[in-house]
């Protein structure tokens, strides 16, 4: 096999089964063991894969409650307030945005109550000017990654 496009086959075989080990990804790609080892460090060094990690089904957990929330921040703020997002336990994404809001978050929660005081928390921040909660009904999909486009 040639080398053309290991990286995004590589990235894609694991996107598969993070689990696989190098010799199953070196049979499957046809390369060797060496080559596989090789490429996955070059790839975590530049920081294109950045850790192996489980994917958590939440609500098998019982944090049956995302919710989205939506805040404008005063300017100079946005730093601390996104940092302070960050670290909140249940808060699993968090973003910069432009548009209406400044900052989006998602979170999970055991129960709108736990979700309520998390939120009424927040909004205590004398930076925070407006925020708009959604609760979601249905995640018909989530946490979802995508193979690469192999270049032919």
């Amino acid at each position: 096999m040639t080398y053309e496009n290991l990286d995004a086959k590589l990235i894609n075989a694991l996107l598969g089964n993070g689990r696989a080990s190098l010799r199953s990804l070196g049979e499957d790609l046809d390369v060797s063991v060496t080559t596989v080892s090789n490429h996955l460090n070059d790839l975590e060094d530049e920081g294109v894969i950045d850790g192996y990690t489980p994917i958590v089904d939440y609500g098998n957990l019982g944090y049956d409650v995302t919710a989205i929330v939506q805040l404008k921040v005063e300017g100079d703020a946005l730093p601390e307030i996104t940092e302070r997002l960050r670290a909140e336990k249940r808060m699993i994404s968090v973003y910069e945005v432009t548009g209406d809001y400044d900052v989006i978050a998602v979170g999970k929660f055991e129960d709108t109550d736990g979700m309520n005081d998390q939120i009424k928390s927040l909004l205590t921040d004398a930076d925070i000017r407006e925020s708009n909660t959604s609760v979601v009904l249905n995640a018909v999909t989530e946490n979802e990654q995508f193979e690469l486009k192999l270049n032919d």
